[in-house]
């Protein structure tokens, strides 16, 4: 009996995360205001668990946007090397402590506003790290998952300090996510 009544207070907490609409950062740097963010739990829904689980644990928290292409997206996420003040020349290369996730392609487009999970080459290799887009990206579409939808606060994401170079490594100090909440 106590197993069935914690296994379904488990499956409630797991629902529970899972239900939540949306996350709202805080940005800081050269870019300052919030963005507010629809996950697409409908789409991607391990994924939005994933991004909201993150960030209901605070572990979004201080983390910088270490690559930002003009014309194309800014990404952040990594909350193992990506927070502010630690080595920024590993930003980009960690993840979180849970496992990677499959990929959940849909028939959504990359364009301005859309956001989309961050991988290495293997498409079910995404764990922590996201990116937003300035622009549209058609190359992108059915290549990497999309998990949400700006709805407030892009005039903030295009003015996220931008990086340099073919890979947009950010010089100097990089804005950052000052805090991402959870958002019904």
């Amino acid at each position: 009996m106590r197993s069935l009544i914690a296994g379904g207070l488990f499956a409630t907490l797991i629902a529970g995360s899972v239900a939540a609409s949306g996350i709202q950062i805080e940005v800081e740097g050269q870019a300052n205001g919030t963005v507010t963010i629809d996950l697409l739990e409908d789409i991607a829904p391990q994924h939005a668990a994933r991004i909201t689980a993150l960030a209901a644990d605070g572990k979004y928290n201080g983390v910088v946007f270490h690559r930002v292409i003009d014309g194309f997206m800014a990404q952040t996420g990594d909350v193992e090397h990506g927070k502010m003040g630690g080595d920024m020349r590993r930003a980009g290369t960690g993840g979180s402590d849970m496992p990677n996730l499959a990929a959940e392609f849909s028939d959504v487009n990359y364009e301005k506003g859309v956001v989309g999970m961050a991988r290495a080459q293997s498409p079910d290799s995404a764990n922590s790290q996201f990116f937003i887009m300035f622009d549209e990206a058609p190359f992108l579409n059915g290549q990497y998952t999309v998990v949400g939808r700006v709805t407030d606060g892009q005039d903030v994401v295009d003015a996220i300090k931008r990086g340099t170079g073919g890979n947009g490594a950010v010089i100097g100090q990089p804005d950052m996510m000052k805090t991402v909440t959870v958002i019904d």
